[in-house]
């Protein structure tokens, strides 16, 4: 008789481990409170689903930071080329245009759920959806079933691939969380992550229509003014968003809830110095002194930026460069340089693509991706005390990590 696995959630991970498990031969059930699978796999990149990326193995794992190493043994199972052969033998073909990013042809997240839909038919996996699992049942520190609203399943094994706490609406609410700490697993603090940004200041409600390319971020913190990133900036009328600002608050939501307000410097000329930025506006002079400054600063900004920069120097725009006073041009200088901005906050979970923190990894084999605690037990995807940036690092997580979890130790 085949070995009975339970597979707790229907999104990438879920869907995979029990792939996986079911190729191994076990008799598989995924578990989905929601009515349909798939529903955050869906909509991942905006419905495009960016499946993974084209970067080396270590630098994969060094854009986890330091937890990233956990991820090696997952990895070895099924890494990005690896990921991209399995779609293609269930029928998806994959592409790379920018060379770093992959999608499925089509740049269509249904092409992929139903594909694994598929797969899973193929193989024979049993799936229940609008199904809420309640409890796990644990004896003798072996994991024996769980429990729903109406039964007890019994199982030999049980994955958890729950998700996080981001998009509630699409069924992460912490179930696994909880199932881990009843267990005595830590669970590493949690905080919403990939999301936009609020700010103290008001202007940049004033610079809606400007994306900022390589804009450079840093927390002016001096604990940690080692944190910083570049990437592509957009403004919002209450703050700021764009890849940048997604990939950074990763950082920045921990630190909002141990200080009120999180200062950062924004360099918004791609990377220019004070130095740098003069050399551009004596250039700029030398072939027209009579521009004023706003046309000089729109060599480098979008003009509605270039406004309210000069505002906060309080320079006349209108005026020639020359015209203005020793100390206006010096603020201003500085102010392009690295323009200061405050975090203030954010919208929560309801508005966080992943979450930060997570069953901690110390607790969990990543060899099997096994509890140390509860033989049976596995953890795979978000759950786990593991997030990375965008571009397909997330997902590519999930399914590794599911993939490896299915074959059951």
């Amino acid at each position: 008789m085949k070995k009975k696995v339970i597979v707790i959630g229907a999104g990438a991970s879920g869907i995979m481990a029990s792939i996986s498990s079911a190729r191994n031969g076990y008799d598989v059930t995924l578990l989905e409170k929601l009515p349909k699978i798939g529903t955050k796999l869906k909509a991942t990149g905006g419905g495009r689903c960016n499946l993974t990326n084209r970067v080396s193995k270590d630098e994969f794992m060094n854009s986890f930071g330091r937890e990233g190493r956990f991820m090696a043994p997952a990895l070895d199972r099924l890494d990005n080329k690896a990921l991209e052969n399995f779609f293609y033998n269930i029928g998806v073909d994959t592409h790379s245009l920018d060379g770093f990013r992959v999608f499925p042809v089509g740049h269509s997240s249904v092409t992929i759920i139903n594909a694994l839909k598929n797969e899973m038919k193929r193989v024979g996996v049993k799936i229940k959806t609008s199904t809420t699992v309640k409890a796990l049942e644990i004896r003798d520190k072996k994991v024996i079933g769980i429990k729903t609203k109406t039964e007890t399943i019994l199982a030999d094994a049980v994955i958890v691939a729950t998700g996080g706490l981001g998009y509630p609406t699409l069924g992460s609410d912490g179930d696994g969380y909880r199932f881990a700490k009843l267990i005595g697993h830590k669970i590493v603090e949690l905080n919403p992550a990939m999301m936009p940004l609020k700010t103290k200041e008001k202007w940049v409600s004033n610079c809606r229509a400007n994306t900022i390319a390589k804009a450079k971020l840093r927390v002016n913190i001096k604990k940690y003014k080692k944190l910083s990133a570049i990437g592509d900036l957009i403004f919002t009328k209450d703050g700021i968003r764009g890849p940048v600002v997604l990939d950074f608050s990763r950082e920045i939501t921990p630190l909002l809830s141990k200080y009120n307000e999180i200062p950062l410097l924004v360099n918004l000329t791609k990377g220019m110095n004070e130095e740098e930025i003069i050399v551009h506006i004596k250039k700029i002079l030398s072939k027209n002194p009579n521009l004023t400054l706003l046309q000089i600063l729109e060599t480098l900004l979008p003009t509605s930026l270039s406004i309210e920069l000069c505002k906060l120097a309080n320079a006349s725009y209108t005026i020639t460069f020359g015209k203005l006073s020793g100390g206006v041009k010096d603020k201003l200088i500085k102010l392009l340089a690295w323009t200061p901005l405050t975090i203030v906050g954010h919208d929560g979970f309801k508005m966080a693509m992943i979450t930060r923190g997570g069953v901690s990894l110390k607790e969990v084999n990543p060899n099997s991706m096994m509890s140390k605690k509860v033989d049976g037990l596995y953890f795979c995807g978000e759950v786990l005390n593991l997030d990375g940036p965008c571009g397909g690092y997330n997902l590519q997580w999930a399914f590794s990590s599911g993939f490896l979890a299915g074959y059951i130790s």
